[in-house]
Parts: C-alpha cells; sequence; structure tokens
C-alpha cells in the first residue's frame, strides 16, 4: 500500500505546486521529486518499502514549503484535504493509510466505469512521462510545461466535476506532454553522446572481468565507463540498455563498453545467475532476484530492493570490487552480433534511398513492431508476425518487446537492412520524426504511407507512447497481445472509432490486413 499512499501525496504536492507554477514560484527541486517519485511507482522499479516511505515524507514536507513560498506572495489559498495529509509516524499507520486511500480513489471514481477507467489511464500515462523527464533532467533538459503539466493532472484526479470528454482531453493532452518529454530525453541523449549510428554489437562473452549494467540511464552507464577505464574490466549492456552502443560518446570513447548480455528483462532469473559478474540495475525492470546472483546485484537512482546494494551516489567502486572478486569469462565466446543505432537521424540519412526503393516498388510497405515486453503467454505473436512478413518490408522496432525477435538475420533491400532497431522506449520520438519526416517526403499524410503500427503493451510507459500517438491523430494501430484491463469497453469503443485502435488477432490476419 506504501504505492497507493505515496501517489496519495503527490496528488496534495500536485496541488500546491501548480498553484506555485501559475504564480511564476520556481519549484524545480519539487518538480523533479515528484518526477522520480512518480518513476519508483512504475512496474518492476522499486520494491522497498522503506524507499517509499522516505518518498512520502519528503512529498510532504516540499509541500509545505512551496506553500510557505506561496504564502509570502500574500496569495490567500483554501486547500483541500489532500494538501494537508499528514503521514502516521509508523509503518503500521502508514500502511493503513494506503489502504484507505486506496479505498476511497476506487469509490469516489468507481461511480461512472468510463471516467474511472481514463483516471487509470492518466496515471499510468504520467509514470511513463515522469520516467523520461526524470531521465531527461539528469542530463541538463528541463521544461516548466512538462512539471506544470504533471502537478495539473494529479491535482484533477480529485475531481468529481470533469465529464467523460474532459478526461478524453487531458489523457490527449498527456499525449501532447509526453511527446515533449521524450523530445526533451531525445535531446539530453544526444547533446551528450551525439546521434546514434548504426553499430554491430557483440553478442558473445569476452575473456576477462566482466559488469553487466541493465535499464535504460545511459548517464548512470557513462559515469561507470569513466571510473573503469583502464582497469581490464568489459561492460555489457542488459534490455534496454543495448541502444547506448549506437551513441558515439559511449561506444566509440569508451572501447570496453563491449558488448551485449542476455534477452529480454523478464528472462532476467534464468539469464544472471550465469553472468560470472555484478549487474548493475539504473531503472525498470528489476524482477525478484534470486539468491544465487544478489549478492552481486547493485541499485542505484529510484530503483530499489530491500537487502540489495543501493549506490547512494555514482560512485561504482563497490561494484568495481566486486568484479574483481568474482572470476570473469573464461573464455572468448564465438562472435555473434546484432545492429542497432537505426535512430531518426541515421534512417532520414538514407531517405533518399528509402524513397526511391518504394517508388521502385522494392520497398512495399513498413512495419513498426514494437512496445514493451512481457512473460504472458501470446507475446510469441510478435516474433511469429516478424518472421512472416514478406520479404519486401522492412520492420522497424523500439523499447523491449524486440527481444522477441531482435537477433534474427532479415536480410537487406536495395542495401538496407530490413531489422532496424531504433532504440529504447522513449526513442517511439525518433520513430514519429521518421514516419513524419517520409510523410513530408511523400506529400502525404502520416496515414497514408505504407507504415503499420503493431505494439505490444505491458507497463505505463507505452500507455504515455500510445496516447502520444493517438494525440498526433495516428490511426490503425494495433494493440495487443490483449487490451489493458483498464480500458473499458465504452472507452475502446470511442478509441477505436475515432482513430481505428484495435487490437491484434493473428499474424496471418493482421499481415493480410496490414498489406491488403
Amino acid at each position: 500500500m506504501s504505492k497507493d499512499l505515496l501517489l496519495h501525496s503527490l496528488r496534495g504536492l500536485g496541488q500546491v505546486a501548480l498553484s506555485a507554477h501559475e504564480l511564476g514560484i520556481s519549484c524545480r527541486e519539487a518538480d523533479i521529486f515528484a518526477c522520480e517519485a512518480l518513476f519508483s511507482t512504475l512496474t518492476n522499479v522499486n520494491f522497498d518499502s522503506d524507499k517509499f516511505v522516505d518518498y512520502i515524507y519528503k512529498s510532504v514536507a516540499l509541500r509545505e514549503k512551496i506553500k510557505s513560498q506561496i504564502q509570502l506572495t500574500g496569495k490567500s489559498q483554501q486547500w483541500s484535504g489532500l494538501a494537508c495529509f499528514t503521514p502516521a509516524e509508523t509503518k503500521e499507520g502508514l500502511t493503513q493509510q494506503g489502504k484507505d486511500a486506496e479505498y476511497d480513489f476506487i469509490s469516489q471514481s468507481a461511480i461512472n466505469t468510463d471516467i474511472f477507467s481514463l483516471k487509470l489511464t492518466v496515471i499510468y500515462g504520467l509514470k511513463g512521462i515522469a520516467a523520461y523527464a526524470y531521465h531527461a533532467a539528469r542530463l541538463g533538459q528541463y521544461n516548466n510545461k512538462v512539471y506544470a503539466f504533471c502537478h495539473e493532472a494529479l491535482a484533477s484526479l480529485d475531481s468529481q466535476d470533469k465529464t467523460l470528454d474532459d478526461w478524453v482531453a487531458m489523457a490527449l493532452k498527456l499525449g501532447e506532454i509526453n511527446l515533449l518529454a521524450m523530445e526533451l530525453l531525445d535531446s539530453g541523449n544526444t547533446l551528450s553522446y551525439g546521434h546514434p549510428i548504426p553499430t554491430a554489437v557483440p553478442l558473445n562473452e569476452k575473456q576477462g572481468k566482466a559488469i553487466l549494467v541493465s535499464g535504460h540511464d545511459l548517464k548512470h552507464l557513462e559515469e561507470l565507463l569513466k571510473q573503469t577505464v583502464g582497469t581490464g574490466i568489459s561492460i555489457y549492456t542488459h534490455g534496454e540498455m543495448l541502444p547506448a552502443h549506437g551513441y558515439p560518446g559511449l561506444k566509440q570513447k569508451y572501447p570496453h563498453l563491449y558488448g551485449h548480455y542476455g534477452t529480454a528483462w523478464q528472462n532476467q532469473t534464468k539469464e544472471f545467475p550465469q553472468f560470472p559478474g555484478p549487474i548493475v540495475m539504473t531503472t525498470n525492470c528489476l524482477m525478484p532476484p534470486h539468491d544465487s546472483y544478489k549478492d552481486r546485484v547493485f541499485t542505484l537512482g529510484p530503483v530499489g530492493w530491500s537487502g540489495l546494494f543501493h549506490l547512494e551516489t555514482e560512485d561504482f567502486t563497490p561494484v568495481i570490487q566486486k568484479a574483481f572478486q568474482l572470476p570473469g569469462f573464461a573464455e572468448d565466446g564465438e562472435l555473434r552480433t546484432v545492429t542497432t543505432g537505426f535512430a531518426r537521424n541515421a534512417v532520414l540519412s538514407v531517405a533518399g534511398e528509402v524513397i526511391e526503393a518504394v517508388k521502385q516498388g522494392n520497398i512495399r510497405h513498413f512495419f513498426l513492431v514494437g512496445g514493451c515486453d512481457g512473460a504472458k503467454t501470446g507475446r510469441n505473436y510478435y516474433s511469429t508476425f516478424v518472421e512472416k512478413v514478406p520479404q519486401d518490408c522492412i520492420v522497424l522496432t523500439l523499447a523491449c518487446g524486440k527481444f522477441r525477435f531482435f537477433d534474427k538475420e532479415l536480410g537487406s533491400i536495395n542495401g538496407l537492412p530490413r531489422l532496424m532497431d531504433v532504440g529504447q522506449c522513449n526513442d517511439a520520438y525518433s520513430a514519429i520524426q521518421i514516419a513524419l519526416a517520409l510523410a513530408n517526403a511523400f506529400n502525404v499524410d502520416v496515414n497514408q504511407l505504407p507504415l503499420s503500427m503493431i505494439l505490444s503493451w505491458y507497463e505505463q510507459k507505452a500507455v504515455s507512447i500510445l496516447l502520444t500517438l493517438l494525440y498526433l491523430g495516428i490511426q490503425n494501430i494495433r494493440l495487443g497481445p490483449t487490451l489493458p484491463a483498464f480500458i473499458s469497453p465504452n472507452v475502446f469503443k470511442l478509441l477505436s472509432e475515432k482513430y481505428h485502435l484495435m487490437p491484434t488477432t493473428t499474424p496471418d490476419a493482421d499481415l493480410a490486413a496490414c498489406l491488403s
């Protein structure tokens, strides 16, 4: 219940911080904190109840600090009960407050199932925005418009007078702001490390000491690379950290950023025991660690699990020491590679060749097959779909869903690889820019492009990206393998009628429909 109570306290902070933004009072500390705290509640980020308690108390302290700043302006404010919430002093008391807060929110919202559905959609989408804004801030990229919206949306969850249309508008506004948040992060990444370039990444082990880094945070990776220069330790990426190899400011600057280890995040409990070095979790997705390797897993930032070694700063000395204590890889493995780095600059640099290949009929269709992966039965739909994509079609992919098929050899068309990894989930921004640029080049609406989007839904970032696509008016998106449980039938019907959003069926049927 700690997460429920944290959200409750953040809603109160949101009301006060929103007033501060409207009055022109800077509250950057609260802005960044709210994003970090929201991010910590995202799927498979933090499981440490003590950390949530710290966040709850800090949210109240920041709220009261901002109230004092507002009071100094002479502007009188009437604060709601949420904005005056006082957390209990014991864990037992906090647990009960969390249960009460969850019950009150559900009972107040469940009067209208469709509005409740959209409120949940906004909550989950906010967590996605918070993740991107958190990473962007770490790279020096801020935008008050993003923070003000987050506070506004949190504060609005307490509203009882908004109509269904109001909440639809709020969800689409969330999509607009998420586009801005992804743009911020894209700027942070590219200004810091350069634009990604297609890069072959070894999938085999290299003899010697090794450290594995998982998650999304490129700045954490950079700091580790700096501290391991000249140590003889090879750094391997895992999961969504794979696209880091495409950034010149990382791969080319630090040759000991060697290769990629493992597949999708949900396989870590099978793969981590075999890795002969320490493992650093920078963001989601952390699974409950097994005893066979939990003594060499390190967390930092908003990530946590009770009993794991949490790095309070970016001093990786304990990780490096652990790497020297562990055996490392005994010998080189057979060389295998996968290519990443097909972000917007890389793809658009060959836009002329792409356009000509389409005009000549060599490229018939593009498929964006990506999104967030999970262990649920039925997700082999995506690998089967990619295997069945005709030879005259190109597959763009991003996010962790690609690990169902990222190492498949699909060949090329006119020298262009048929499988292009655009990057992390936030690199949906790059995919969007590619689509918009191609639409402009062909002088057509983006929905008239020979492009189909087949998206995998699992966690909250996928919600924010979907809302961004809907905000941009992109239609005919196929979503699967099952529809989000929080989307009510009426809300899905509304989205289907306006945007032709549809569930996936079978690979053969969906391919036939896309190519018809």
